[in-house]
């Protein structure tokens, strides 16, 4: 039965939610309202003159063909770092669940990347697999495969897909191991008594059990794709080589920074944000109804 706080006072209620709707109002709507006025303007590199220019901007933005063609360099980026981020995290979860000895150590090993700051794993991957001093690409010239993502659209594809994962699975795990903890033993046990196997056990117990998690993972991940990467990105490729791994977001930082199109930039912020939130719409709308809860 739903729980739900009553206040004597009317006023208390919205005294408590200040601090949360003041940053929310700060960080997210006036920015947003910033970027939908902008994406309307058009100003010099200095930003002494501001013209209005209406849809302008949009529409250049879709005669632009390397813009487009980053829709789906995004949909690719961001489909790989889903799938994979909580396909792998997910089967890391499960290990570490059934570890005993050595859990501590195996659970801890898997948070530390976590911790690293998405530029960083961006460099660290960007030397691990460096042309000149990379000790993955020396191992794997060394049985004959010859990795070159500055040249190779797919090798540099790759390396942010890599880098990406690697830096999100750590959050994924905890997730999926919290949930996986959550399961009561009881039902595990049970369904190992009547003779199932350990595979039976996860695909018809475990698995439907963590349908909320695993929903609320996947809004989390694909945000993290659109928006999150834009560091990785930049410290691995910077885009690179030509537009082979420049997503949505980081078509925002180019355009408005490098080439100063800053009316430009907006606009592909505001359309940026109109497909995450159309897209996460969706998943609440559609995919929720098909999640199970306990």
């Amino acid at each position: 039965m739903e729980k739900r706080a009553f206040f004597r006072s009317a006023w208390l209620p919205w005294a408590l939610l200040a601090p949360q709707l003041l940053v929310v109002g700060v960080f997210f709507f006036w920015p947003a309202a910033q970027a939908l006025l902008q994406s309307l303007q058009q100003q010099d590199a200095f930003g002494t003159s501001v013209t209005w220019v209406g849809l302008d901007n949009f529409r250049a933005l879709w005669r632009d063909a390397t813009y487009l063609a980053s829709f789906q360099t995004t949909l690719v980026f961001s489909t790989l770092v889903t799938c994979l981020g909580l396909g792998i995290a997910l089967v890391l979860a499960v290990f570490a669940d059934r570890v005993i000895q050595g859990a501590t150590f195996y659970k801890t090993v898997l948070i530390i990347p976590y911790a690293v700051a998405p530029a960083v794993c961006g460099i660290l991957w960007a030397f691990m697999f460096s042309t000149s001093i990379g000790v993955v690409t020396y191992g794997l010239h060394r049985i004959g495969f010859d990795w070159n993502h500055l040249l190779n659209s797919n090798h540099a594809m790759a390396l942010v897909v890599m880098a990406a994962v690697w830096k999100q699975i750590s959050y994924n795990f905890l997730f999926f191991l919290a949930g996986l903890n959550a399961i009561p033993k009881s039902l595990i046990e049970a369904a190992a008594i009547d003779g199932a196997k350990p595979w039976r056990r996860f695909w018809t117990i475990q698995l439907p059990l963590l349908a909320p998690t695993s929903f609320f993972l996947l809004v989390i991940n694909l945000v993290y794709a659109f928006f999150d990467t834009f560091a990785i990105i930049d410290a691995t490729t910077q885009g690179g080589p030509g537009k082979a791994t420049s997503t949505l977001v980081y078509r925002v930082y180019f355009d408005g920074f490098r080439g100063m199109d800053f009316g430009g930039s907006a606009a592909q912020s505001v359309v940026l944000m109109v497909i995450v939130i159309a897209l996460t719409v969706v998943q609440f709308r559609y995919v929720e109804k098909k999640v199970q809860y306990a």
